[in-house]
């Protein structure tokens, strides 16, 4: 998992308290994260505290970022629990690729 204290942008990954996945924007992890877990983050994950952090990608732009944040919103919850066990890299995940 990358370092989240360098500067940069991050997409990032939380496994809420109900097992669902929740997949965010920011440039601040750490700070983003406790966010999440005080109800201050996504409306999403305001009744499925705690959260857990559980993948990292940095990037040098924000659009870059925001690009991953969306494809990685269009996984299948196969394909994202591929993703937070590292089972594949990054680069290598296709949405439309469930296999």
């Amino acid at each position: 998992m990358t370092t989240t204290r360098s500067p940069g942008h991050y997409t990032y990954v939380l496994r809420c308290s109900d097992g669902s996945f929740y997949t965010g924007y920011t440039t601040d992890v750490e700070r983003r994260v406790r966010e999440h877990d005080e109800g201050d983050g996504a409306k999403y994950t305001r009744g499925r505290t705690p959260v857990e952090l559980v993948h990292v990608e940095r990037f040098e732009s924000k659009s870059a970022a925001m690009s991953r944040e969306y494809e990685i919103k269009q996984f299948s919850r196969s394909r994202k629990e591929r993703l937070v066990e590292g089972a594949d890299a990054p680069e290598s995940l296709d949405p439309r690729d469930d296999g």
